[in-house]
């Protein structure tokens, strides 16, 4: 198979910085689209996949699944884009098509995912490269189409952060006359409080921060709750439909369940590195459950596109070039970004 050399950033440990490195790509396939990232999000996952925070990350990685940018080359049978569009690849890039979750356009639960990077790569051999690079090659189907009326920087992070938030959403029918709360107000909960809103809900945020209580109306929030005050908390006990808990650090999980309505529901999206203990009297009172959700399937990721396309909704992002990402991972270790990293991908070519 055809190959081509390209830069991009990466590792090659888990205790090792992120440098300039050549890798390869392939060839295109029949299928296949290449683009020129212009964009590139960095999500929590990114960080903790290059740290080997959760295990079975392989070396040399390049991170990246929050990818945008425009079509430079399209396969000889691809029909669903043209060179100059411009395109975006998230988190899944193929799964086995034949599964009952594929036939559902729900690849994310696919025994046969493949993941826009530190995945076995089919074609070259070891693990696939993500989208800290000059390009990126995709089957079309795994492909989503952006608008050209979006500011194309602030919606990279959608294609994990905007996904991971709205599939819930969708799931669990919010809408007019449902009472949403937001966990946490970081990467994910600050895009949470503009989809909710969106979708018609009141939205209530519970932080820990004084700061962001004053910054959750400028992101559409109708109430902030600092959830350290159990005046505060108790003034929401069973009155909310749906909490999306964002959190990714230990957190005591009861106090949120009892701010539930009978049939609500505590959903996770953030990953804490510890068990969260349940009390059974706080589910089986009220049925309410603690679930969980992950990211989206293709299908539901391109309406999500089209949604914040339509009702302007974008990430607040901080953009950096990528010589500054090993400072961007350290600050984003501390929780000191509001409210994500973007890179500008044409400092690659510094």
């Amino acid at each position: 198979m055809e190959t081509k050399n390209i830069k991009a950033f990466g590792t090659t440990g888990a205790s090792e910085p992120l440098k300039e490195m050549t890798i390869q790509r392939r060839g295109l396939m029949p299928h296949d689209v290449e683009f020129e990232i212009l964009y590139c999000g960095i999500c929590h996952s990114d960080l903790h996949q290059a740290h080997n925070d959760f295990g079975g990350s392989n070396f040399p990685m390049v991170p990246g699944h929050e990818m945008v940018g425009r079509v430079t080359a399209i396969g000889t049978h691809v029909t669903k884009f043209k060179v100059g569009d411009l395109v975006g690849v998230g988190c899944i890039i193929d799964s086995c098509r034949e599964c009952e979750y594929c036939k559902q356009d729900e690849q994310m639960f696919c025994k046969g995912e493949v993941l826009s990077f530190n995945s076995p790569d089919k074609y070259l051999g070891g693990s696939n490269y993500g989208g800290y690079s000059e390009t990126y090659v995709c089957d079309e189907n795994y492909v989503l189409r952006i608008s050209e009326n979006v500011d194309l920087a602030a919606t990279a992070p959608l294609l994990c952060a905007g996904i991971t938030v709205y599939s819930p959403f969708k799931h669990w029918n919010i809408g007019p006359g449902k009472k949403v709360g937001i966990l946490g107000i970081g990467g994910l909960g600050h895009v949470a409080i503009k989809i909710a809103k969106a979708f018609g809900a009141y939205v209530v945020v519970f932080t820990t921060s004084d700061a962001k209580v004053a910054d959750t109306q400028r992101l559409g929030a109708d109430e902030a709750v600092l959830s350290t005050d159990p005046e505060q908390m108790k003034q929401h006990t069973d009155t909310l439909d749906l909490i999306l808990d964002t959190v990714s650090a230990k957190h005591d999980i009861n106090v949120y369940l009892n701010l539930l309505r009978a049939d609500g529901s505590v959903v996770l999206v953030g990953l804490p590195p510890e068990n969260l203990p349940i009390n059974p009297f706080n589910v089986v009172k009220g049925r309410r459950s603690f679930s969980g959700s992950n990211i989206g399937g293709i299908g539901e990721t391109q309406e999500m596109l089209d949604f914040c396309a339509q009702h302007n909704i974008t990430a607040d992002i901080e953009m950096i070039n990528i010589q500054e990402i090993n400072e961007a991972y350290d600050r984003l270790l501390k929780g000191d970004v509001h409210y994500r990293f973007v890179i500008d991908m044409a400092s690659l070519k510094n």
